[in-house]
C-alpha cells in the first residue's frame, strides 16, 4: 500500500471540499468566505455547508476511479470521513 497516493487523495478531498464551500458561499450566499463561514456557524448551518462542499469530493472520487487510482480515491473517502467527524465537534 503506497501511503503517498493515499495522502495525495486525502489532500485532494480536503481541497475539493474547501473549494466547494468557497464556491457556494461566494456564488450563492454572496458574501466573502470568512464572513460567510462565521455567519453560518453562528446560525448553526456549518454542517450543511460542509455537506454541500463535499459534492466536489464525489466528482473527484469518480475521476480518480476512472483513472484507476484506487488508493487516491480511498484518500478522498478518508477526507470525507475526517470532515464529517470534524463537523460533529465544531
Amino acid at each position: 500500500m503506497n501511503k503517498k497516493d493515499l495522502l495525495i487523495g486525502f489532500a485532494i478531498g480536503i481541497l475539493a471540499s474547501l473549494l466547494g464551500m468557497f464556491l457556494y458561499i461566494t456564488l450563492i450566499v454572496h458574501t466573502d468566505f470568512i464572513t460567510g463561514i462565521q455567519s453560518m456557524k453562528n446560525e448553526g448551518h456549518l454542517g450543511k455547508i460542509v455537506t454541500l462542499g463535499s459534492i466536489l469530493d464525489l466528482i473527484a472520487f469518480g475521476i480518480l476511479l476512472k483513472m484507476n487510482k484506487e488508493l487516491m480515491a480511498r484518500g478522498v473517502v478518508l477526507a470525507v470521513i475526517a470532515l464529517t467527524i470534524a463537523t460533529l465537534f465544531i
